[in-house]
């Protein structure tokens, strides 16, 4: 499903954000959920949503909150609610009004790149905000049949949480057989410190061997080093994660073929990216 992508997040997707991974991108996107266990069936959970340089600290951008798709455990759609933007965050709540586990996040697709006409290059897609007067940026349909240096990229990226009310349930675990996905064989909400989770990341429904996996944990201002660590995913697309202490942690991932949707398109990037909570045993 094609969704619309506002100036600001169009800006990030020329930047690279949802295609790079951590060590590659000077800014990160974010959800950071108030957190993500919860008791009851009448709770809410606060998410702030941004973009920084520091994992969790507001410093950059805000993120947008009408492209956030809220899932209940059930998979019928929730909403989000007292939603407000400021200058370096996005803050809004979710009424966990129904057992099980929940996902909240952004799916977004998005075509950028060049062609020529006649020896005129044309560029598809907007590389930063709207300048007063600007015209509407080009899309993919805009491309004729006779162009020519075609280069155009296809962006698939998500970023995920996922806050469970009472136990942990399934069934907006399940993947769509549609780019890079986490298929979690650990609950995402049982992450536990000391405590091995194995996570099996697919592409179009198949195990992404080799896939390169970032896993850094939040509090990056009160120590030294980032504390980033590598994996790599095995032939089954499987990682096994380890987590020293207990805390906010963010994951991502990202790959690329030739597997565009639109052939007028040269290359398709994916990217995953979640925050998860780690708990204390």
């Amino acid at each position: 499903m094609t969704i619309f992508i506002r100036p600001a997040l169009r800006a990030a997707l020329a930047l690279g954000l949802l295609a790079l991974p951590a060590g590659l991108a000077a800014h990160r996107q974010w959800l950071l959920p108030s957190g993500t266990i919860f008791s009851g069936t009448d709770d809410w959970v606060t998410v702030d949503y941004a973009i920084s340089n520091d994992l969790f600290y507001p410093d950059h951008h805000p993120g947008q909150p009408a492209q956030v798709k809220v899932v209940r455990p059930d998979g019928s759609a929730g909403r989000i609610e007292h939603d407000a933007i400021g200058r370096y965050r996005s803050v809004f709540d979710i009424h966990l009004d129904q057992p099980g586990t929940w996902k909240i996040g952004t799916e977004q697709r998005a075509f950028m790149g060049s062609f020529k006409i006649n020896g005129e290059e044309r560029r598809i897609g907007r590389r930063g905000p709207p300048r007063p007067g600007e015209p509407a940026p080009l899309t993919i349909d805009d491309v004729p049949a006779n162009a020519t240096d075609v280069r155009i990229t296809e962006s698939l990226g998500t970023n995920q949480i996922f806050v469970t009310a009472g136990a942990p349930t399934r069934t907006v675990l399940a993947t769509t057989g549609r780019g890079l996905e986490l298929d979690a064989l650990t609950h995402p909400d049982e992450l536990v410190a000391g405590e091995p989770a194995r996570f099996r990341f697919v592409v179009d429904g198949r195990p992404a061997a080799g896939l390169k996996v970032t896993l850094i944990p939040g509090g990056k201002r009160y120590r030294d080093a980032e504390g980033a660590r590598e994996l790599v995913a095995g032939a089954d697309g499987v990682v096994t994660l380890s987590f020293p202490s207990a805390g906010m942690y963010w994951l991502t991932a990202s790959a690329s073929d030739a597997k565009v949707s639109d052939k007028r398109a040269t290359e398709r990037r994916l990217s995953y990216t979640a925050t998860f909570e780690v708990m204390t045993p």
